[in-house]
């Protein structure tokens, strides 16, 4: 089959490396892809945004299987576009429709999901410009450090820990005054839960579902996790304390009451549940949903997954999934991001990349670059991820570090320090 991959990270350079191991695959594109996924499939010079444009290419290339990686299009609609065109309603997507794209897109209706089918989370209420004296007697009840998360979509930037309670609430109407645009001008505040956080995935066709690996991402640009959130350092699985027990009741307690919340709600949702999840005493708690699968993480987990992917992607986008087995790998994988100097503030692109070739033991996703004459040059904040294998997340590590020090670019940065908290 023809299958596109819509997406230009490392996330979708991971998913094209594992989908090329299947020989259900004839011709693999992405849209827009970038200069790695040049080397392993056709690259298609689109906007994620432009959906008529990607009609035609979908038509033109003869697509069967549509894979969606980030989540702006699903938030969008991508999905409910096919759905609704007479040409392309046959094409097997694997991304929910727009109303169970809210799941990320909107923190409130996030929310409202779990307690109205008694998944566990933290305490909250949603605030606007209209209750916010209502904002400030809940933040009185709770205890530092405070969560204020803007309800839409802002780049993996619209959370903030505060410990003053002054600072807060101050931080609470800038957010409301448009501090992360339309997606801050609603808030929700969070109570603060102590823990250590995994990531958990589940492929689902809306009724059937599977478990992938599991990972841990870090977030923040310092080591010992200090300094500025980013869209992620590095990724490892599997993660020690996420046990068979605590696997089972992440299952019954999490994953089963959301997809047959998605049933009974008539949320029509084929795709990716990424869980974020927090471990506090041996019971999870649900951070955070997302509609697709999480960069990094994917880059680390992708290794893990032993059956055809294909197979998985084509159960899932024509509800046939009961049908389809999951294997895993047992070795430790990890992923180390490398980012451009200054991310995630402003930082430079143009900067060429070498030594990408002497890599040996490690599997190179491209992320933001793109080739540039003879040169694979930087265009992005995160710009490489090397993943690796390893006996122990220790001995994966070490491959993936050793590595890292052999691709080179100008002002290069990465965490030195993934897994300190495992």
């Amino acid at each position: 089959m023809n299958i596109l991959i819509i997406g230009s990270g490392g996330r979708e350079h991971a998913f094209g490396w594992k989908i090329n191991q299947s020989n259900k695959v004839k011709n693999l594109f992405f849209a827009p892809g970038n200069a790695g996924t040049a080397k392993i499939g056709t690259n298609l010079e689109v906007d994620v945004y432009d959906f008529q444009k990607i009609k035609k290419l979908v038509l033109e290339n003869k697509i069967d299987l549509m894979l969606v990686g980030p989540e702006v299009p699903l938030v969008e609609g991508l999905s409910d576009f096919f759905a609704a065109d007479s040409e392309l309603k046959s094409v097997g997507v694997v991304g929910p429709k727009k109303l169970g794209a809210q799941l990320e897109g909107s923190k409130d209706f996030a929310k409202e999901f779990m307690v109205r089918n008694n998944i566990p989370t933290a305490k909250y209420v949603t605030i606007t410009a209209d209750n916010l004296e209502e904002g400030f007697a809940f933040l009185k009840t709770m205890s530092a450090p405070y969560v204020l998360k803007a309800d839409g979509l802002a780049a993996g930037k619209g959370v903030l820990i505060i410990d003053s309670l002054k600072e807060t609430e101050n931080s609470l109407k800038e957010m409301l005054a448009g501090q992360f645009g339309e997606a801050s001008r609603k808030v929700v505040i969070e109570e603060f839960l102590s823990g250590v956080e995994v990531s958990v995935f589940v492929l689902t066709d809306g009724k059937n579902y599977k478990i992938l690996p599991e990972a841990k991402d870090y977030k923040r640009i310092g080591e010992g996790d200090t300094g500025l959130n980013t869209g992620g350092m590095g990724a490892i699985s599997p993660v020690p304390f996420a046990n068979t027990t605590f696997m089972k009741k992440v299952n019954t307690q999490i994953i089963q009451p959301t997809i047959s919340g998605l049933q009974k709600e008539n949320i029509d949702y084929k795709g990716f549940v990424f869980l974020g999840l927090i471990n506090v005493n041996g019971n999870p708690f649900v951070i955070e949903y997302n509609v697709r699968m999480g960069d990094p993480e994917t880059e680390a987990v992708i290794l893990r997954i032993k059956s055809d992917f294909v197979d998985l992607l084509e159960g899932a986008a024509f509800g046939t999934l009961d049908e389809k087995t999951i294997e895993f790998d047992e070795r430790s994988a990890v992923t180390v991001m490398l980012v451009s100097g200054g991310y995630p503030e402003s930082y430079e692109r143009g900067k060429v990349i070498t030594g990408i070739e002497k890599v040996e033991n490690s599997i190179v996703f491209h992320a933001g670059t793109k080739t540039n004459g003879e040169n694979v040059v930087t265009v992005g904040g995160r710009v490489i991820s090397v993943s690796s294998y390893g006996t122990s997340i220790k001995d994966a590590l070490e491959t993936s570090y050793k590595n890292a020090e052999i691709i080179q670019f100008d002002k290069k940065n990465y965490r030195k320090d993934l897994g300190f908290d495992l």
